[in-house]
């Protein structure tokens, strides 16, 4: 279950930077992200996206962020590790 979410995540992130360096606002990445990751509780998850929407240029480099907190639900796992598991996720592309 852990890989799962770290995959979407991962899929989540790409598909939000893809949106993003072609004009999307913000509120639409994150739509974006979590639509194409429906496995991904929204309550759990930070999403940073730089540079901020007036200063997105031509050439320069968008990245977008998300650390995803997973609630580990194993019994036996719960009392070697946290009940939580930060995953993160970066990817940074050149804006169109």
């Amino acid at each position: 279950m852990v890989l799962n979410a770290y995959l979407a995540l991962n899929n989540a992130v790409r598909e939000g930077a893809r949106a993003g360096i072609t004009g999307s606002s913000d509120a639409e990445i994150m739509h974006l992200m979590m639509s194409a990751s429906p496995v991904l509780d929204e309550s759990h998850l930070e999403i940073n996206i730089t540079p901020l929407p007036g200063s997105r240029i031509s050439g320069n480099t968008l990245t977008v962020e998300a650390n995803y907190n997973y609630q580990l639900t194993v019994p036996v796992i719960n009392l070697l590790f946290n009940d939580t598991i930060v995953l993160h996720a970066k990817v940074s592309m050149r804006i169109e």
